[in-house]
């Protein structure tokens, strides 16, 4: 991973910015083609390309080989192998200490696969992972026969799964906290021996994502169906059905900080390689942009955003959730308030994400009302400060935007980055 220097200063762009970028491969993508390929590696090896190394992915990687699957990354050529020889079991390791650090998908995936197969596992991470809630999905798993617990009896990790396959039936899980519990469970359930339905319960955050888990489903073994109840229920495909390759779409959430950089400097961006047919919701952040006054062009050569006098809008956020901080950071460039609405979730990932930022934009000298629910944004002048990132990416990346007009912005442990995105800074100072 790239060393930065600490703290960051950022200069801000002399004029518009304009650029064709391209950012590395989705995260949620290449996790969760990992997982589909480990499942389905007993009868064909599969070549994922374009896949993202980062800090979550490589915890990917690395817990798939203690589970006893080989996975063999090239990173230089943003490729890796997945297969496995000799086990007839779904999860070849019986046992195995598992370190998935602040991952998410990495714990709430790998909780759901290691249940599949008679065994003990524990899964633990950083001090910050021991916050974020699992409950909801040992609940789960324990209606299908797992002994899934929270090994302090916080509903967090570290957890303790004994698994000894999944007896049939339907299984209901919440899914206001994080769609990954409910992915999670999809994908696990598409390979389960017995027959399982699984039943969302109430409220989904971050739909897009089920349905970019619903769509990688079909391209491996098994097709899913969505009957009026909602409930998922994996159908059986034939064995020919398994891909041999799976190429990893580019990574929505990092391009929004690239056409966010296109609004705030009065320029135009493309980043190459997505568009309107993408499996990520997070292509959706550019309609924001255009209802704050941006152009957005869709074309072979990928999504363009070109700026427009922006003004501030009132906006349900609860499907692009991880590109929150990326528009607060463009709302203050806005004439008028900004809303964000419906993404209480987040105070549940790598930080509060509601609370982070709303302290740093005030640190600068934004008007910032924090609600149960979101933010409002009001803009004023910003003066440069030193900022706080929480070990959290996204922070990071977002005030990134605010750097780009205001002098004297510092940011501090820029190098969390490498948890999805490492050579972030290396491809902003190319906006130059």
């Amino acid at each position: 991973m790239t060393d930065y220097p600490q703290p960051l200063v950022l200069t801000p762009l002399a004029g518009p910015v304009d650029a064709t970028v391209r950012v590395p491969g989705s995260k949620s993508i290449t996790n969760r083609a990992l997982v589909l390929a480990a499942l389905a590696s007993r009868e064909t090896a599969c070549t994922l390309t374009g896949a993202l190394r980062s800090e979550d992915t490589e915890v990917m990687v690395e817990c798939l080989q203690r589970l006893g699957y080989r996975v063999t990354p090239d990173w230089p050529r943003e490729t890796i192998r997945v297969e496995v020889h000799g086990s007839a079991r779904l999860v070849p390791a019986e046992a195995a200490d598992l370190w998935v650090a602040n991952s998410g998908t990495t714990v709430r995936f790998l909780a759901a696969l290691v249940s599949l197969s008679p065994g003990k596992y524990r899964l633990d991470g950083v001090p910050r992972m021991r916050e974020r809630p699992i409950q909801d999905l040992l609940d789960a798993l324990g209606q299908l026969g797992v002994s899934a617990v929270s090994e302090a009896g916080t509903g967090c990790p570290p957890v303790v799964i004994r698994g000894d396959g999944w007896k049939a039936g339907t299984v209901q899980v919440r899914a206001d906290t994080s769609s990954q519990f409910l992915s999670g469970l999809m994908i696990a359930s598409a390979f389960a021996e017995a027959e399982v339905s699984v039943q969302s319960d109430g409220l989904r955050v971050s739909e897009p994502y089920i349905g970019m888990t619903a769509a990688m489903l079909q391209r491996w073994w098994r097709d899913v169906e969505v009957p009026d109840d909602g409930r998922w229920v994996p159908v059986p495909r034939p064995p020919s059905h398994w891909p041999e390759a799976f190429a990893v779409e580019p990574d929505a959430s990092s391009a929004s900080y690239f056409w966010a950089a296109a609004a705030v400097t009065g320029g135009r961006v493309t980043v190459a390689g997505l568009g309107r047919d993408s499996l990520q919701g997070d292509v959706g952040f550019v309609d924001l942009l255009a209802r704050m006054g941006c152009t957005v062009t869709d074309s072979p050569a990928g999504i363009t955003v070109t700026a427009g006098p922006l003004r501030g809008i009132d906006c349900d956020m609860n499907a692009v959730s991880d590109t929150v901080m990326t528009l607060a950071s463009v709302a203050c460039f806005a004439d008028g308030p900004t809303r964000i609405r419906n993404v209480a979730h987040i105070r549940h990932k790598e930080t509060d994400r509601i609370a982070a930022v709303a302290t740093e934009l005030r640190k600068l000298g934004a008007g910032v009302e924090e609600h149960a629910d979101g933010l409002t944004i009001h803009p004023r002048p910003l003066t440069g400060c030193v900022l706080d990132t929480y070990k959290d990416h996204r922070m990071a990346m977002s005030l990134a935007v605010v750097g780009l007009r205001v002098p004297g912005v510092v940011v501090n442990d820029p190098g969390c980055v490498a948890k999805t995105y490492p050579g972030f800074w290396q491809d902003w100072e190319r906006l130059r």
